[in-house]
């Protein structure tokens, strides 16, 4: 069904691995998670997988099933296809995903597919970004007498799907794919009586070169966070407030 791959179809299927990439930099992803990729024969991946975790590697046809906020991106029933495609090619697949692969990764649709089509698989988790986060900034997201729980949530619905527009009610709130969600974030906080004063960290393209962390308060997020062109999380709560 798709021409780009060689190999001719069979009716046996090889094995899948569900791989998180971690949250971009190439010596965060797992021990495990990298040996694994360097057997791959083939790998599908995210479009917020960086290039040095491709490079680990070389010798893998590389497909790219690029989902990204805002952006034209592949439709996920076709992301299924082109897995249980690649399963009925090749011995062995990577499914490559930023973060970890089970969360906001929409990994249940995915192992539902393979389930169907009864081909094997395997799961590796990864360094999720607000751990990532957390450790860049030097700031835990609980803190003793102070923030005692942690929420993550996104905002970022397929077209299909109604507005999530719940906010959970913990010490610490880490918003995935927050760039464009900020706003609305913070009003709804601010509505709810959060107060304008509470510390907000934003930060792109987590644990890249090209890293940027921006302090705030909830009141100055409905402004918006500005000039953001890669994926964004935002941080929000008193365990935030910077230590002195």
């Amino acid at each position: 069904m798709f021409d780009h791959l060689s190999r001719p179809a069979r009716e046996t299927p090889g094995k899948v691995w569900l791989v998180g990439a971690g949250p971009g930099a190439a010596d965060l992803i797992t021990l495990r998670g990298a040996r694994i990729l360097s057997e791959a024969e083939v790998v599908l991946h995210d479009a917020l997988v960086t290039p040095d975790i491709l490079a680990l590697c070389p010798q893998a046809d590389l497909i790219s099933v690029g989902k990204r906020s805002g952006q034209r991106s592949t439709a996920q029933p076709l992301i299924n296809q082109r897995i249980i495609e690649c399963a009925f090619r090749y011995d062995r697949i990577v499914r490559l995903k930023g973060g970890d692969p089970m969360l906001f990764g929409r990994a249940d649709e995915e192992l539902n597919a393979l389930e169907a089509a009864q081909v094997p698989y395997d799961i590796v988790p990864g360094i999720t970004t607000a751990f990532a986060a957390a450790a860049s900034i030097r700031q835990p997201l609980t803190k003793r007498g102070v923030a005692r729980n942690v929420a993550f949530f996104t905002s970022t619905t397929a077209p299909d799907e109604p507005d999530q527009t719940a906010l959970p009610g913990c010490d610490t709130l880490v918003q995935y794919m927050g760039g464009q969600e900020a706003v609305a974030t913070a009003r709804r906080l601010l509505e709810r009586g959060k107060p304008a004063e509470t510390p907000v960290i934003a930060i792109e393209n987590v644990s890249r070169a090209d890293e940027r962390v921006m302090r705030m308060n909830l009141g100055q997020m409905v402004a918006g966070i500005p000039d953001c062109h890669g994926p964004v999380l935002v941080m929000i709560g008193e365990a935030l407030r910077e230590r002195g």
